[in-house]
């Protein structure tokens, strides 16, 4: 570690400039659910014909 670095916890301006400067998460929209959504109904779908085709053979 440098010696000139600095702690953001040594000090409450320092650390809340720090907790302010960073990325925000990306928002927890559809498109993070998408493809488990999409791996369930292929699953269901799967089991589903599998149920079908042992209820008939």
């Amino acid at each position: 570690m440098p010696e000139n670095y600095s702690d953001p916890s040594g000090n409450t301006e320092a650390f809340r400039a720090f907790a302010h400067s960073a990325e925000p998460d990306a928002p927890a929209g559809t498109a993070g659910r998408l493809p488990v959504v999409l791996g369930a109904a292929v699953v269901a779908v799967v089991l589903l014909a599998l149920a079908v085709w042992l209820a008939v053979a």
